[in-house]
């Protein structure tokens, strides 16, 4: 006979430690929702007053008497799409070459170790190195198209190592049924491993956007911080060769040189409301795309 009280298969037994280590995992969670609460609150609470239509719609002119961060707008725009552009298929196209195609030896050893030791690389030199050679031996100067190529250089290892591992994550039963139905070695890449890893993929997407707009130090090398508005939509393309500064190079500039903390935090407030719109987006286009793979 078994007793009463004695501990089953289907019962589980709590022990002392295990709620304090239960106690210690939610607490450690509540202490990181709580981080990212206080900087919300603080920085809203001191920028939010700044943000007017006037102060999005307009540049700083002392002879108009405005400030505005319509220009840095539209150069972080133009910057994370030029960047993303031409990194994209640059850092899939890499991770698909080294996981599906390339054999595994000193190769492709060398190519993953450089990779990391470019991710570990301080911005800072990134931006004198685009400084000197797309600036000045390219002859480029200060350009919004310098920056995207000094920030070109910076992300490609984020999305190659991450899209690298979202294609580990497919199971190699979906590889082998496709040659097994005799499909192409890109046909099963481009109908059934990228779709099965683009959540993955969408993730290094995020995190290269995210290092993009939170970029201050290469882009003052490399994009300059000028804040001209196009006049007119035709004028986009010519300011790809045109200085531009930055959100963040202009919140750097006002809290700095300018010692202008209102306008600082209200850029804040706005690169806060960037970002999260941008996560937002690309978790509900990556959710929408898995269920779509799914169905």
């Amino acid at each position: 006979m078994t007793r009463p009280n004695a501990p089953s298969l289907t019962t589980r037994r709590r022990r002392p430690t295990d709620a304090a280590l239960y106690a210690l995992i939610y607490l450690c969670a509540a202490f990181s929702v709580a981080i990212l609460a206080i900087i919300l609150v603080y920085v809203i609470v001191k920028g939010i007053h700044v943000v007017t239509p006037s102060f999005l719609t307009s540049v700083t002119s002392v002879l108009n008497g405005t400030v505005g961060i319509a220009g840095n707008i539209v150069n972080t725009v133009m910057i994370i799409l030029l960047t993303m552009l031409i990194a994209t298929p640059i850092g899939v196209g890499a991770a698909i070459y080294l996981n599906e195609y390339a054999k595994p030896g000193r190769l492709v050893t060398v190519i993953e170790f450089t990779t990391e030791t470019l991710s570990g690389i301080p911005s800072i030199i990134f931006g004198l190195f685009g400084m000197m050679f797309f600036g000045q031996t390219l002859g480029m100067g200060y350009s919004l198209l310098t920056g995207a190529l000094t920030l070109i250089l910076m992300v490609l290892p984020l999305i190659t190592r991450n899209t690298q591992e979202a294609l580990k994550t497919v199971p190699d039963s979906y590889r082998q049924g496709a040659i097994g139905l005799g499909a192409g070695k890109w046909h099963t890449i481009r109908t059934i491993l990228l779709p099965s890893s683009m959540p993955g993929i969408i993730t290094g997407v995020i995190l290269a956007i995210g290092r993009i707009v939170g970029e201050s130090a290469a882009l003052l090398f490399t994009a300059g911080s000028a804040k001209i508005l196009p006049a007119s939509l035709s004028g986009l393309f010519p300011k790809i060769f045109q200085s531009g500064g930055t959100l963040t190079v202009q919140l750097y500039l006002s809290a700095t040189s300018e010692g202008d903390f209102d306008t600082a935090f209200g850029i804040a407030v706005v690169l806060l409301a960037l970002v999260l719109a941008i996560n937002f987006g690309t978790k509900k286009l990556a959710a929408r795309m898995d269920v779509t793979r799914k169905k």
